[in-house]
């Protein structure tokens, strides 16, 4: 098919921008930019995969030669994030296998998004509201960890942090990433940002960079297993949507300064709730044309 190759970068720029400014991997409006462009879902799924790669480790750079990165915790959660790779390429099989992966795609974002950004919403407006203004570079386990988390065994220190939790609590946080990036296109960062403030106790600080760490890697290898399992890569659109990622993300890494804390969660949140709303008009309304022919 044919896409104007300017369309391709802009997405791409944009995409990588959100990913400096949030610290999150962007492919939750990737893909389903890409579809509403008339991208096959599943090329959609395992192209974008790459572009996550480029924005993240640009993102990453940034974050790192400020120091916001806590690469021990970013390791545990890469371990998990492997292993959540792998089980979500066998789940991508079997739904193409049985002719359903475009339905199981579209239902999935709007169901995740939906519910993940009207809570990210709701819990950033009820922090808005408190009116208080606390330096997060001080900020260390502000939020207790449920009971059940705190009993888990095998618990690890992570000095950068200041944290002493259970290993599993991290590696299944990159679990769920890693199945997010193999079955849906996304990083999960959207995710992921909150998990860590909210149940590992991440200083806010630290989030960003340490959450683009994971998913980076989580990210290559998805787009390796989509490649070699699905064919589902296409290499053109995957350069372009890099060149213009890599651009944006250096640019909202700047960006970042302007806009944090509870600020920032309210657009994520919001830009998280516009596309879960496109996507649920696109899926439930009949469209003008049944039929399109490509050519």
């Amino acid at each position: 098919m044919a896409v104007a190759v300017e369309e391709i970068f802009l997405l791409g720029f944009f995409v990588g921008f959100v990913s400096g400014v949030f610290g999150v991997g962007g492919g939750f409006l990737t893909t389903p930019l890409l579809i509403f462009m008339g991208i096959p879902p599943t090329v959609a799924v395992g192209t974008q995969a790459s572009q996550l790669v480029a924005s993240g480790t640009s993102g990453v750079i940034g974050y790192w030669k400020k120091g916001y990165v806590d690469f021990f915790v970013g390791t545990v959660m890469l371990c998990g994030g492997v292993v959540g790779t792998v089980f979500g390429i066998i789940i991508f099989e079997l739904m193409q296998y049985l002719g359903q992966i475009d339905l199981v795609i579209s239902l999935l974002y709007i169901i995740l998004m939906g519910s993940v950004g009207g809570m990210m919403l709701f819990e950033s407006v009820f922090s808005l509201s408190k009116g208080k203004r606390k330096s997060v570079k001080h900020e260390f386990n502000r939020f207790n960890s449920p009971s059940l988390i705190s009993r888990l065994p095998y618990k690890m220190r992570f000095p950068r942090s200041k944290l002493y939790i259970s290993a599993f609590v991290p590696a299944g946080i990159g679990f769920v990433s890693g199945f997010l990036v193999s079955t849906m296109g996304v990083g999960g960062g959207f995710l992921l940002v909150p998990a860590m403030i909210y149940i590992l106790g991440m200083p806010a600080y630290l989030v960003a960079g340490t959450s683009l760490f994971q998913i980076i890697f989580t990210s290559a290898f998805s787009t390796i297993m989509h490649a070699v399992t699905n064919n589902s890569v296409d290499i053109l659109l995957a350069l372009f949507l890099i060149i213009g990622g890599v651009i944006g993300a250096r640019f909202g890494v700047m960006a970042s300064k302007k806009v944090k804390g509870a600020r920032a969660r309210v657009i994520l949140a919001l830009i998280v709730l516009a596309v879960c709303t496109k996507m649920a008009v696109h899926l439930f309304l009949t469209p003008d044309n049944f039929f399109v022919t490509v050519m």
